[in-house]
Parts: C-alpha cells; structure tokens; sequence
C-alpha cells in the first residue's frame, strides 16, 4: 500500500521470543489520529479485522480495565466471537490489551500496541504474546495470524491516511 511501510517477524532478542508475534508499520498519519482510531466503536467498526472481515461490536469501554465484546464475521459466514479487555492505556503512546475469544478464555493472549511519532508519520508496532509457543504457532499457522495482523495494521493504514488526507483538505 501507499503511504505505508511494515516489518513483520517474532521477537528475535526476548525471553518471550518463541511465543511472540511483532507487526510493525509506518503510517502516514499523525500519531494522536493513528491512537484515536482505536479509542472508538465508529473508529474500529471501519478498518477492524483481516481482509473481507467485518465486526458487530456488542459491547464496548476504552478505558482500563473496559472491555470490547464483539463477533468478527468472516467472508465465508463463520462469527467468531472475541473479547478484549483494555489493560493499560497511555495516550497517545501506548495501549496493553488481553485478547480471547470470551473473559474466561484460557488461552487468551498479550498485546502492547506502541506509536511513536515518525516525522509527520506514526510507527505503530504491535508485539503479542501468546501463553505459549504452540498456541503461537497454532496462531500463525492454522489462523494466519501474522498475515491477518499485517491486513487489520493495512486497512488501519488507509483508514487514518484518508482522515488525515480530508482533514488537511477541510
């Protein structure tokens, strides 16, 4: 995509490297803007999910300790349902998360989402660890983690980029 750069991979120098999946991605958005993108539902219904997938957002609460329930549909018709539970946030730097399929889930894994302003761009870097490795690899392989990461960061990209594209043209 225009306008974006990314680097994907597992972690090469943590203790955690062999449970772990980064995504990282230039965006030519500012960073405030690229945070804000995940702080609301009108925001997050827009560019949420891999390729072809929409969200139904059940319920939802930014702020620590808040939850996002919601079904991401896929294009085949399968809903899987989801649950995030907002760990930690710093606006507009930095935003901790648990992610399963339901509060309880056991197998529920880390995400820290950094932004670090980039020159007039944002560098968005998404590290998530999984309990462990075979869940990990489970993730990657059987669900195509990494290239549904690499999507979700991609349509977040276009999003941003066209509000702060129509912001500057009033």
């Amino acid at each position: 995509m225009a306008g974006t750069r990314q680097e994907t991979g597992a972690g090469a120098e943590s203790p955690t490297a062999d449970r772990e999946i980064v995504i990282s991605r230039v965006v030519d958005a500012p960073r405030e803007l690229v945070f804000e993108a995940f702080t609301e539902v009108r925001h997050l219904s827009r560019w949420w999910g891999p390729d072809g997938f929409t969200t139904t957002t059940r319920s939802f609460e930014f702020r620590e300790g808040g939850e996002w329930v919601f079904v991401l549909h896929g294009p085949d018709g399968t809903d899987y349902s989801e649950w995030i539970r907002w760990a930690r946030i710093v606006p507009p730097e930095r935003i901790e998360l648990l992610h399963g399929e339901t509060r309880d889930d056991p197998n529920a894994f880390e995400s820290v989402l950094t932004f670090a302003a980039d020159g007039a761009a944002t560098r968005l870097v998404m590290r998530t660890v999984f309990p462990t490795k075979e869940l990990r690899d489970e993730a990657a392989e059987k669900y195509h983690a990494i290239e549904g990461g690499n999507q979700t960061l991609s349509s977040l990209a276009a999003y941003v980029t066209d509000l702060a594209r129509k912001a500057v043209e009033g």
